[in-house]
């Protein structure tokens, strides 16, 4: 059935936008080139987008003709503003930007272990009322006027653990802060009219790398977290896939040799956590004469890996078929390959995907040695063709990815105009 005269308007509004969006600013004239839709359709929604404030005329072309020089559209950033919010167990990392994702403020505010969970939940939201604040938007509007210009309208929050896929919460989960799981509820009382929404950690820094990263050229790809811990998202046909309970990927609690124990319930120690966490990774490099630092978390593996890394390079040894060498930095990235290997071999056996992308701090650190290291591993193991990459985003692929979900929801919602008859 043809599309109605109020739908087929929705959907040329939609189209124009997302070309705004992605192209820039641009004239009517390549608005039609690039829709295919007739001139007198492109005039009606030049119109219909500036009536509703989501474009402006932002300059004029600079083509050569006959004439008044064509002006140039452009969406209204200004129209909402944006948070993205990375929770890790040590603290919040918070930034605020319009609704092109330009950043306007960022902050970092470390909050201590033995915090309790009410003062735990009071400094991140503190922290992100003061970055809206610097960057121009004291909060939100009532839930009536959620359109309301400049405001607030999305806080995206990556966080570590499972997140209930019916209810969007993050699922309580052994070993990490119980602040956790109050902070959105909290953001959302104190925000009212900000749709507040959460996403496990490593399925936004797979969406960060899909769009931004080293999996652009992929639909289909793993993304092997490494970091203060290990984790992985799956992104098949180019949707991410959460699995029935939100845990897929959970790949900490993977049964695999040379642990000496398994996996339980509550405590991924004795899984593939074991042998890729960043307390391993320390462990792993002390035993091979590198100096490691008193507290291993994922800057501290990251620290540790690019070490390695360099100190292969400065002695002219970057190649994936080296073994058996003395050298302290050699021995630490053959070994840590050998392991990441054993983990990314589980996954290639079962989804085939492909590409698999090194991940979190320490992946991004390994860069392209230690994802040749791993390429080079799984070649042996698995039958199945796999491409081995290092992360470009590294640990701020959480932020980016939580960014860059707040804004395609709150262009969903804004960038559908009310009908005009």
């Amino acid at each position: 059935m043809p599309a109605s005269p109020s739908t087929a308007r929705a959907i040329n509004d939609r189209l124009a936008l997302r070309l705004l969006q992605q192209e820039g600013p641009l004239t009517a004239g390549q608005l039609k080139q690039h829709t295919g839709l007739s001139r007198p359709t492109v005039a009606d929604l030049v119109e219909r987008l500036s009536a509703a404030g989501l474009i402006t005329v932002v300059g004029e072309s600079g083509e050569q003709r006959r004439g008044p020089n064509a002006r140039l559209y452009g969406i209204v950033a200004d129209r909402a503003r944006l948070a993205a919010l990375d929770v890790r167990t040590g603290g919040v990392v918070v930034l605020v930007s319009d609704l092109l994702g330009r950043v306007l403020a960022e902050a970092s505010v470390p909050i201590g272990g033995d915090t309790g969970t009410g003062p735990a939940v009071e400094q991140a939201v503190a922290a992100v009322e003061r970055t809206l604040k610097e960057a121009g938007a004291t909060g939100a509007p009532p839930r009536d006027s959620v359109r309301a210009w400049g405001r607030l309208h999305t806080v995206g929050i990556g966080a570590p653990g499972l997140v209930d896929p019916a209810t969007g919460d993050l699922r309580d989960s052994g070993g990490l802060p119980e602040w956790h799981r109050s902070l959105a509820a909290a953001l959302q009382e104190r925000l009212p009219g900000a749709r507040v929404t959460v996403e496990n950690e490593t399925n936004l820094a797979a969406l960060a790398e899909q769009r931004e990263g080293a999996a652009r050229d992929r639909d289909t790809f793993v993304l092997l977290w490494l970091g203060h811990g290990v984790g992985a998202a799956v992104v098949l046909d180019g949707t991410l896939r959460r699995g029935a309970s939100g845990g897929t990927g959970e790949i900490g609690f993977l049964p695999v040799p040379g642990t000496g124990s398994l996996p339980s319930a509550r405590d991924c120690d004795g899984g593939f956590h074991s042998l890729a966490g960043a307390a391993a990774i320390g462990a792993l490099a002390a035993e091979c004469g590198l100096p490691v630092p008193a507290a291993m978390d994922g800057p501290a593996a990251a620290l540790v890996v690019r070490k390695a890394v360099a100190a292969t390079a400065g002695e002219g040894r970057t190649d994936t078929a080296a073994s058996g060498t003395e050298r302290p930095a050699d021995r630490f990235l053959y070994a840590l390959a050998d392991r990441i290997a054993v983990g990314a071999a589980s996954v290639v056996a079962v989804l085939d995907p492909g590409c698999v992308v090194l991940g979190g701090e320490a992946g991004q650190a390994g860069g392209p040695v230690l994802a040749g290291l791993v390429e080079d591993r799984l070649r042996r193991m698995s039958p199945l063709l796999t491409q081995v990459r290092a992360s470009t985003l590294g640990g701020t692929a959480v932020l980016r990815g939580a960014l860059l979900t707040a804004r395609d929801r709150a262009q969903d919602d804004l960038f559908t105009p009310p009908d005009r008859n």
